[in-house]
């Protein structure tokens, strides 16, 4: 069980070392928070299963622990692309879609038919 639990943990460290070399290779932020994001999470969720299968009895607090990542990684890296975003953090010359500004354009549209309608 040990050789497994090793396996699995050096599996999660070559996760994060991997998503380490894409973060040098996106070309902004918001590619950086998306790899970094995903790496991290699969990484320290690999790590932490293989630390649960070296020390059976810690177990039941890593399961609370990969649970804990799972909620919480993706959450923070969305709000730190929003408010990126928000104080105009240039996207790349490669970036071909900004969805958040075609929600906004969306959101204008319905407020001001919304204004129109109630007058």
């Amino acid at each position: 069980m040990e050789l497994a639990g090793a396996i699995i943990t050096l599996i999660g460290a070559i996760v994060i070392l991997i998503a380490s070399v894409g973060l040098l290779r996106m070309p902004d932020v918001y590619n950086r928070l998306q790899v970094g994001t995903k790496a991290s999470t699969l990484g320290t969720i690999l790590g932490l299963a293989g630390i649960a299968l070296i020390h059976i009895d810690w177990a039941s607090k890593i399961v609370v622990l990969i649970l804990f990542v799972m909620m919480t990684n993706p959450v923070s890296s969305h709000t730190l692309a929003r408010v990126a975003y928000f104080i105009k953090i240039p996207f790349s010359s490669q970036t071909v879609v900004n969805k958040l500004k075609v929600k906004e354009t969306a959101i204008q549209v319905k407020t001001e038919t919304v204004e129109t309608t109630a007058e």
